[in-house]
């Protein structure tokens, strides 16, 4: 049963090429978008390794500083340490210069990081968002270095049914109760239709 189980995860998950025997596949529904009254991050809380739900409450946020967040998609361990590198980067920058770092250039410096480790097999596509003196700001960034500014992202598995649900009802002038609610009913038809996402949704 172990040789089975063992041979079982490689074939289904396994990268023969990179001489790699288990290469465990990720899932996930992660979303964020701006409006009048803010920013909405919006997750579910499945983790998954092939065919196996490995968990159903994982936390998909993180804590950068206590004014940005950071969302998780891809492999867990990647986007933890380097969101909570990122976290000891900005306290770095806030004690040099004195005041906080812009979301805009805490995303570059994520960026810049992913750019400099392209090729060495991370798996991370984030959401960098939060409040600076220029007001809500939203950023992608993914381990190609890959940066991008934007109104709303979704990233993940699950990611086309909750820009379905997006592209169909977002607009800038929501409320606070409409966004919240939009945020809950994207992550809501993902899970849906996406068996890789799941678990309970933390808005």
């Amino acid at each position: 049963p172990a040789l089975y189980c063992r041979s079982n995860f490689a074939s289904a998950c396994g990268n023969a090429d990179a001489g790699q025997e288990v290469k465990f596949a990720k899932g996930t529904t992660t979303l964020a978008f701006k409006f009048n009254g803010g920013i909405i991050v919006s997750v579910d809380s499945r983790s998954t390794m092939g065919y196996y739900i490995a968990s159903g409450t994982v936390k998909k946020v993180i804590e950068i500083n206590p004014f940005l967040l950071g969302t998780m998609a891809g492999g867990a361990a990647d986007c933890s340490f380097w969101e909570r590198n990122l976290g000891m980067e900005c306290r770095l920058y806030e004690l040099r210069n004195g005041r906080r770092i812009t979301v805009a250039a805490a995303s570059k410096l994520l960026a810049n990081v992913m750019s400099a480790y392209r090729g060495y097999g991370l798996s991370m596509g984030t959401m960098i968002t939060g409040w600076d003196e220029t007001g809500p700001q939203l950023y992608y960034v993914d381990n190609d270095g890959t940066r991008l500014k934007g109104k709303y992202f979704s990233v993940g598995s699950g990611s086309m049914y909750a820009y379905g649900v997006l592209d169909n009802h977002w607009r800038e002038d929501l409320s606070v109760e409409e966004a919240i609610d939009l945020g809950k009913r994207a992550i809501y038809h993902a899970t849906h239709r996406d068996a890789a996402s799941g678990g309970i949704n933390n808005l």
